[in-house]
């Protein structure tokens, strides 16, 4: 059954309607509160040339440029992740492991906090540029096996690691790159759970394929790469060339 077109009464899947669903407002002042000096977010870095033009009649979602765009550019990957981890609390797979449900619950959460968290920033410091709520394409995805959740999510937590560490050196305000860095921290501790999960020696949760052996440095990727991957997921098509321009 596709994971995108099917709508109607109560059995309509949470992944047929935006990405984007509103978490209680207590819930996203509480993190945003835990966030130190994240709350005093000014959007210095974006140029009045920023034009508010996500939307072009071709029905591309430009991401923007400058720190709007970089912001867009997270508030789009966490749409996809807060989707998915929905999803999967709400369709659970029949061979999940004792405790994994309760897991995949608490990713659920933190997701939706990032992803309500780059909204509200975007509407507040950047007015009328937020992109819109994105529509996912999850066909590829079996909810109720096991394998294929933890296939997807070990996918996603890595390549989200990666976009933050590449997209760094893109942002202009401080402010922005400590909420950054706070954020990929978290989705770290995702990766690796994920990657415990799907390997129980212990040799995956920093594997050579994300973690650089020489270097010690996790893996970075940019804006352009990443959408490459994950616009498998959505609808919409993405175009992230001027992210951080």
């Amino acid at each position: 059954m596709s994971q995108h077109s099917q709508v109607g009464g109560q059995d309509e899947l949470i992944t047929a309607q935006p990405l984007y669903t509103p978490i209680k407002r207590r819930s996203f002042f509480m993190y945003a509160g835990a966030t130190a000096g994240a709350t005093a977010l000014v959007l210095a870095g974006c140029s009045k040339d920023d034009t508010n033009n996500n939307m072009p009649a071709t029905g591309t979602v430009s991401l923007g440029s400058g720190d709007v765009g970089v912001l867009n550019y997270a508030y789009a990957l966490e749409q996809l992740e807060a989707a998915f981890y929905a999803q999967v609390v709400k369709t659970p797979a029949s061979d999940f492991m004792p405790n994994e449900l309760a897991y995949f619950t608490q990713v659920a959460a933190h997701e939706a906090i990032h992803r309500d968290f780059f909204k509200a920033a975007i509407n507040r410091d950047a007015p009328g540029k937020a992109i819109p709520g994105l529509t996912p394409n999850f066909t590829s995805i079996t909810f109720s096996s096991r394998a294929s959740v933890l296939g997807t999510a070990k996918a996603f937590e890595d390549l989200g690691v990666a976009a933050y560490n590449g997209a760094g050196k893109l942002i202009k305000t401080a402010a922005y790159l400590v909420i950054a860095g706070q954020i990929v921290s978290v989705e770290a501790r995702h990766a690796a759970y994920v990657r415990d999960l799907l390997d129980s020696t212990g040799k995956s949760f920093a594997g050579d394929d994300q973690v650089d052996p020489t270097t010690g440095l996790d893996k970075a990727m940019m804006p352009t790469d990443v959408i490459a991957v994950a616009q498998t997921y959505v609808m919409e098509k993405l175009d992230a060339s001027t992210v951080g321009k």
